[in-house]
C-alpha cells in the first residue's frame, strides 16, 4: 500500500461547523409537557427520544403534524418516539 498525507489538523478546519447544530434531547411523553415545547426543541434542530408513556396516537397529536410541516420525522421504534428536525433523517436500514 503506499504513502499517503493525511494532515487532519487541517481537515478540521474545513467542517462546516454551521451545519451542526442541535442536541439529542431525552425525554417522556406522557402528555405532562407542552406540545409546544416539543416543537420549539425541534425547530432549534434538536433530535427527540421521548419514552412513551400512554396512547402514541393522543399523546403525539399536539404536535406531529406541525413537525411534518417543518418536513420533520417521526418515528415510533419499541417505547420510544424518534423525532427529527429538517435534514437528519432517521437511518432504518438495520432494522430490516
Amino acid at each position: 500500500m503506499g504513502d499517503f498525507d493525511l494532515d487532519l489538523r487541517g481537515a478540521e478546519d474545513q467542517l462546516d461547523e454551521e451545519g451542526i447544530q442541535g442536541n439529542v434531547v431525552l425525554g417522556v411523553l406522557d402528555g405532562e409537557t407542552d406540545p409546544a415545547e416539543w416543537v420549539a426543541n425541534v425547530e432549534a434542530g434538536n433530535v427527540l427520544v421521548l419514552a412513551i408513556e400512554g396512547d402514541l396516537n393522543d399523546l403525539a397529536s399536539g404536535f406531529a403534524r406541525e413537525v411534518k410541516d417543518m418536513d420533520g420525522s417521526l418515528m415510533h421504534f419499541r417505547r420510544f418516539l424518534v423525532v427529527t428536525p429538517p435534514n437528519v433523517d432517521i437511518d432504518t436500514d438495520r432494522l430490516g
